[in-house]
This record gives C-alpha cells, structure tokens and sequence, in this order.
C-alpha cells in the first residue's frame, strides 16, 4: 500500500478574473519508508501541495489517498481522525504551545485520540529520547534551543504509528548544522518505515531525499534522483 497518492490533484483559489491556478493536474505517489523533496519558485503550489496531501484543505478536482483511504469519501471528523493517527506535520515556526512541556506538546496527540495520558506521555518520552532530549521532557518550549525545539516537532509528528510526515520547510529558521540534523531525523524516520515529504528551497537538504519533484505554475516540471548528498554517508558500503 502506498503512503501518499495524488491522482490529477488541481486546486484553485478565487472566481472569475481573481481566479489562480495554485495546483495544476498534479500527480505522484510517495511509497513507506521513502523521503521525497518538493523544491521550486516561490508561488509554485509546495504549500498548497503539502496542505492538500494533510487533508488541511480539498482539492479543487482529483484524488488524495493516504494509507490506502480517499480522503474524499471521509467525513470532517474522519479526516480529523486520519490527521492525528497518520500523518505527522512538521512547520517552520515549530507549532509548539507555549504553555505545556516537550512531553506534553508530544504526548497531546495521542491523547487528543483517546490514548490515556500515561501511556501516552511514556511514548512521547520515547520518542524524544531517540531523538537527544532525553534530559528536555520536562522543559517549555522558550526554555530550548531553535534545534530543540525542531526536534520536539518531529517527535511530536513521528510518534505513535504514523505512516506519513509532511514538512514545510523545516530547516528554514535554523542555522546550517542544524538543519542537517533535521534532515537527518528525517531520514531516520522513513528508514524506520514513515514515508516523508519534505518541501524546501535548499538543494543541499533536498540532496538527502529519494527523490525530487520539481514544481513550477503549479505543474509538476520535472522529477529526478539528486546527486550523492550527506544522506548516502548513512548507507551500507559507505565508511565515515
């Protein structure tokens, strides 16, 4: 089973002379376990694409398949349901909530799906101690690091059992060491069999990826295997 299908996906916004064609027939397919990069020009429809795959918002026409289920034939809450269990998100400005612990903002997902709140905090706790922040659990957001905090937000998106993690430009804030590391928590997660999108503006973090899907006037313009980047350092025959 695919983790992600769009099948001649088009979106547009407004009627008339306002009309703009943000996604253009638009298909692709991401399989469990691979990281697939969106790159392009600032207004191409990454975002867009990225929303639509998360059911955030519908498509103007065509399909969107996640884990096997159309999203078109779910109702409001079924797609709400589908968010919390599947798809994890991972946003530039961290989506963390000021006001609750790194084990809290990673366990509130799962609770918010009926998982009883210590169980749901020893796989938040977990998880966050796989990614270095064992010794972090219990501190607020403003008390870590720009590269804390990114970390927080994947765990938050990669616990539990989820098939797919969407992120926009999840590097953007932080410095070029960090971002690598993002990457590379990334990477980890689809290895260990999440399927990951990841838009980005960076070539060089777009290098950790399966694959590029390029996308330009809301067209998909080109896709193609980057060149051996930081990623294939983590691949058998490869020494460090």
């Amino acid at each position: 089973m695919k983790a992600l299908e769009l099948r001649h996906v088009s979106k547009t916004y407004g009627v008339g002379a306002a009309e703009v064609h943000a996604l253009s027939d638009v298909s692709f397919t991401v399989e469990p376990g691979a990281l697939v990069a969106i790159m392009g020009p600032s207004g191409s429809g990454k975002s867009t694409m990225l929303t639509i795959a998360g059911s955030l918002e519908a498509a103007s026409s065509g399909d969107v398949i996640v884990a096997g289920q159309a999203l078109s034939g779910l109702s409001r809450n079924e797609r709400a349901r589908l968010r919390r269990r599947s798809i994890g998100f991972v946003f530039q400005n961290f989506n963390l909530l000021a006001g609750l612990t790194a084990a809290e903002n990673v366990a509130l997902p799962l609770e918010l799906d009926g998982i009883a709140g210590r169980t749901a905090r020893k796989a938040a706790v977990a998880a966050l101690d796989n990614l270095g922040l064992g010794d972090r659990v219990s501190h607020f957001p403003d008390e870590l690091s720009g590269g804390e905090r990114q970390r927080v937000a994947i765990a938050r998106a990669v616990v539990g059992e989820r098939r797919l993690l969407l992120a926009d430009e999840p590097s953007g804030a932080l410095d070029s060491a960090n971002a690598e590391a993002v990457m590379r928590l990334v990477r980890a997660a689809c290895q260990g069999g999440v399927a990951g999108v990841v838009v980005t503006h960076d070539a060089q973090l777009a290098s950790w990826a399966d694959r590029v899907v390029f996308l330009r006037d809301g067209h998909i313009s080109d896709q193609t295997d980057p060149l051996p980047g930081p990623e294939s350092l983590l691949m058998p025959g490869h020494s460090q």
